[in-house]
């Protein structure tokens, strides 16, 4: 069976059945999809949820799939402790993609004003958004220099039934294609490909070098080649087992009004001219099943944290080979706590500034602490701050870093009028491990780590009777 959508589905209902539920009542589109997430994340619980009735779309909708570390992990069939190494090594060996003839992408094929978006159930995502968005959409443009085919995760907003906006960072590889053929007068042909096993998605989120190897890079965390097969009408490859895919073009220098739409910061910002996406194609399976991801939430922030785990891992490693974990936290995707096995002092720095110039764009305060500290654990992360650093000596602050952004309030002065102003940021590096050999520091008080390992909880908790209490022989075991 390929691994897709409808695959990764099946496994997680088989491996953790209490993370994945079904709604089947009958939800509008506009903001009760979200709502209902929302009020289950506010008591911590992030399941996969599925519509099956939404208003005015035959479609079920999945919504928080990938909205959890240990769900990410099990794609990657894993665990959360070893997913950055795990995401860093197979990163390393890129598995190419294969071409094959057909795929049940193509089972149903919709063309020119048979298209219509509004069939798709796409919600209504927070209060002040402008309208519907397409969050958990790849878009797929092909490189007009080298020919390679990028894909990248972005918001489309819908402007109606064969029309979307993009919302493309002027350093991102779509925007820098969509420039390139503009600069030309030449359109720039998309593919939006909603629904896939989750490793796609992690693919087309990972921060590689030049453009392109995003299909290569969904493979090696597969570890097995992506299927693709020709689009209906524009010159890409698409993947054969996605549910859905919308084809089309962006005209050269024709944009529209885009936004507001609540980012992964968890603010409303960017509203302005962006390009238009015109639609030509339409092409599905008989039944498919619509992905969103809930964006300012969890599942946005999860998404795209692993990715940059990874890719910080392998770079931190090529400068300090003892490095042993890496975490982004996805409550604070500008953090960064990296456990290292120190044999120096200056192993620290090389290790952050590693990081930082992985991720120049969005890291604001990396944390560097000793390999016995749990960087998933972020309790141990601040243990380790208020123990081993010391604020006069461990902080360093490198201002001017970071380039004016649009998505993070942080960059921008704002005045009382309501205007604002870019700005540069700064990032800091925070050192809090223990002095490297041969200096002794305190020992740690904790349980042995061997015998803490061994201990398995499967059928050791049971529930407490408070009527043991009035029968002391009983509790006691007397």
């Amino acid at each position: 069976m390929a691994k897709d959508l409808r695959a990764f589905i099946e496994q997680l209902a088989a491996a953790a059945p209490d993370q994945i539920q079904l709604v089947t009542r009958r939800v509008d589109r506009r903001f009760d999809i979200t709502s209902i997430a929302e009020r289950l994340g506010e008591d911590g619980r992030f399941p996969a949820l599925i519509f099956t009735d939404v208003e005015g779309s035959s479609m079920p909708l999945v919504i928080n799939l990938t909205a959890t570390y240990e769900r990410l992990a099990l794609a990657l069939d894993t665990s959360v402790a070893d997913m950055a190494r795990v995401y860093g090594e197979r990163q390393a060996k890129p598995i190419q993609a294969e071409i094959v003839s057909d795929g049940p992408a193509k089972e149903v094929v919709l063309r020119g004003e048979a298209v219509d978006l509004s069939a798709l159930p796409i919600p209504f995502h927070n209060e002040l958004d402008a309208g519907p968005y397409i969050t958990g959409g790849v878009m797929i443009v092909k490189d007009p220099d080298t020919g390679a085919q990028n894909a990248g995760l972005y918001r489309h907003q819908v402007h109606d039934a064969r029309t979307l906006g993009v919302y493309i960072q002027g350093s991102h590889h779509g925007g820098y294609i969509y420039r390139r053929n503009s600069e030309r007068g030449e359109p720039t042909e998309f593919a939006l490909v909603v629904g896939h096993y989750p490793t796609f998605m992690l693919g087309a989120v990972s921060r590689l070098p030049g453009i392109g190897g995003e299909f290569a890079e969904a493979g090696a965390l597969l570890q097995e080649p992506i299927s693709l097969v020709k689009a209906e009408t524009v010159d890409l490859m698409v993947p054969a087992h996605a549910e859905i895919v919308v084809e089309g073009r962006l005209l050269p220098d024709e944009t529209r009004l885009e936004g507001p739409f609540g980012e992964w910061t968890g603010y409303y910002v960017s509203v302005g001219a962006q390009p238009v996406m015109h639609v030509s194609a339409m092409t599905m399976r008989r039944n498919p099943i619509y992905y969103d991801v809930f964006p300012a939430g969890q599942e946005h922030l999860v998404l795209g944290s692993l990715p940059r785990m990874g890719t910080i891992y392998r770079r931190v490693r090529e400068a300090v080979p003892g490095v042993v974990n890496v975490n982004v936290p996805a409550h604070a995707r500008t953090h960064c706590y990296i456990s290292i096995r120190k044999t120096r002092d200056s192993e620290v720095k090389r290790a952050a500034l590693a990081a930082i110039a992985t991720e120049p764009e969005n890291l604001r305060c990396v944390v560097v602490v000793d390999d016995d500290v749990n960087v998933f654990h972020e309790p141990e992360v601040t243990w380790a701050i208020g123990t081993r650093m010391r604020p006069d000596e461990d902080v360093l602050t490198i201002p001017d870093w970071n380039g004016p952004g649009d998505l993070l309030p942080s960059n921008w002065n704002y005045r009382v009028d309501g205007t604002h102003e870019p700005v540069m940021g700064a990032v800091m590096i925070m050192d809090a491990t223990k002095p490297a050999p041969p200096v002794q520091y305190p020992q740690r008080a904790r349980p042995p780590q061997d015998k803490v390992r061994e201990v398995r909880l499967d059928g050791l908790l049971q529930a407490f009777d408070p009527s043991l209490l009035r029968s002391p022989k009983t509790l006691t075991g007397d």
